[in-house]
């Protein structure tokens, strides 16, 4: 029986009905997420209110208790000397400590109510935020197959080639690339999202609390809000600032740098860094100021997380056409013929310096520190 030629034509019809199936599904994971979010926000809103009522019902409650022990008190001195009451306070006695009673029973009634409402809305934020988690990781899983679907499938060919090094390396970039993002996500959802609908709260609690208590009150909560508000915006530069720095599109390399291992240094209490730049300072095209500075954030992070550095010195050598980068530092060492195939930090920023058509030196051994070089051909920023 004679071989039959692949059908490309199907397989493209097929390979396009599979991304279509997972980028609706993944649609799907993602709207059921954030019904879940919307659903979470509006729990935790009138858990907030029936915190509110509890809190006035006890107190309600405890006024209550108070006067029904007092009216049973005042019924038992008129039963006790009947004859000295007229009708009308023997009445009135017997009327008072029955009406208290009936608000008494009313207002238990009411905080059973509230602490039941209170222990279902508890269970169901768990039950929500439980579903939030579990979506998040669906949609993760379901981005890191159309990323393997969408980048690698197609180019199966070339990929057929060095398909065991260059499948390993694709899936650990893609996977590192979604826990990124849901890391960004998790940030983003737990921080300043949070923090604003913290402030949606406090916002109906503040309008409750001038309605009730004053204008005293309510600019209390207001600065209390302020606080709530300014660290909200702290939160979203540091995130902005870890995606990317401002300042490289504004002052260049060098002074961004500058300022980013003064804040490393700060963070990593113990730890020196020690900074250079030798030679002719210059900007040059953006990818590649964006490139070199991730190459120092990435060197510098491994010698404080990974070293355990105490000093670390870091040099850029401006030459004509060329740039040399050297991180160096005191840390733990490693063996890199042990850990280069193994670490996708090493493997990321080799391929980074390859993209530029670099060369990059690792030299380390167990208990000697670290010296991370890379040389980088300089392409000048167009006027």
């Amino acid at each position: 029986m004679s071989a039959k030629k692949v059908d490309i034509n199907s397989l493209d019809y097929i390979f396009s009905q599979m991304v279509e199936t997972m980028d609706s599904s993944k649609n799907d994971i993602f709207i059921i997420s954030e019904q879940n979010r919307q659903s979470l926000l509006q729990m935790q809103k009138e858990l907030e209110i029936v915190h509110s009522k509890l809190a006035e019902v006890l107190i309600e409650g405890d006024i209550l208790e108070e006067e029904t022990r007092l009216s049973r008190k005042r019924l038992g001195d008129v039963s006790k000397h009947f004859n000295t009451f007229s009708e009308e306070q023997i009445r009135e006695a017997y009327e008072q400590a029955n009406d208290l009673q009936i608000k008494l029973s009313i207002n238990r009634t009411e905080e059973r109510q509230l602490r039941e409402r209170r222990a279902d809305l508890e269970r169901r934020l768990t039950e929500l935020n439980e579903s939030i988690l579990h979506a998040d990781q669906l949609a993760t899983q379901a981005n890191v197959v159309m990323n393997y679907l969408t980048s690698d499938l197609k180019n199966v060919g070339q990929a057929l080639e060095n398909a065991k090094l260059k499948q390993e390396y694709s899936l650990r970039i893609i996977e590192a690339q979604e826990e990124e993002r849901k890391k960004l996500s998790r940030e983003i959802h737990d921080g300043p999202a949070q923090m604003m609908a913290n402030v949606l709260v406090r916002s109906d609690l503040i309008e409750r609390t001038y309605r009730e208590k004053g204008v005293d009150q309510a600019l209390i909560e207001i600065s209390s809000l302020k606080v709530m508000v300014r660290s909200a915006l702290s939160e979203v530069r540091r995130i902005i600032y870890d995606l990317r720095p401002m300042a490289l599109d504004d002052l260049g390399l060098v002074p961004t740098l500058k300022k980013y291992l003064m804040t490393i240094e700060d963070y990593n209490v113990g730890c020196k860094i020690h900074f250079q730049s030798i030679g002719d300072q210059r900007r040059i095209i953006t990818n590649y100021e964006v490139a070199i500075f991730r190459l120092i954030q990435e060197s510098v992070t491994n010698a404080t997380k990974h070293g355990q550095s105490k000093n670390i010195a870091v040099k850029v050598e401006w030459c004509t056409q060329i740039v040399t980068i050297t991180i160096k530092d005191d840390g733990v060492g490693f063996d890199p013929n042990l850990v280069r195939e193994s670490s996708f930090g090493l493997l990321g920023m080799q391929e980074r310096v390859d993209l530029l058509k670099g060369e990059m030196i690792v030299e380390s051994s167990p208990g000697n520190g670290t010296t991370m070089m890379f040389k980088i051909p300089l392409k000048e920023e167009k006027e």
